[in-house]
């Protein structure tokens, strides 16, 4: 059994999963990268929201950023999140 600390980090990986908000971002994230304005725009939610999210999700290193200017464009952290979603998608789908 792993230690608790591990089991508490993954419990909360899975939290992060709990909203459907940020499974809205994650999904946007899998087709391209976006800023805030565009997710904001996609998700019809303002930006102070969205960036709220995002923040919640890069703590979960769950998507990264880079900055162009005065830009900040965010992305999945790697390949794994998309992993995560695609197991769990077909986890619920498959009857």
């Amino acid at each position: 059994m792993p230690d608790d600390e591990c089991l508490f980090d993954l419990a909360e990986l899975f939290k992060v999963f709990g909203d459907t908000t940020r499974v809205k971002i994650l999904f946007a994230l899998f087709k391209a990268e976006m800023c805030v304005c565009d997710l904001a725009t996609l998700l019809r939610m303002s930006q102070s929201a969205v960036s709220h999210q995002l923040r919640v999700l890069k703590q979960a290193r769950l998507v990264k950023c880079r900055k162009e200017g005065k830009m900040v464009y965010y992305s999945l952290d790697d390949e794994h999140v998309k992993q995560i979603f695609d197991q769990g998608m077909a986890h619920i789908t498959h009857r």
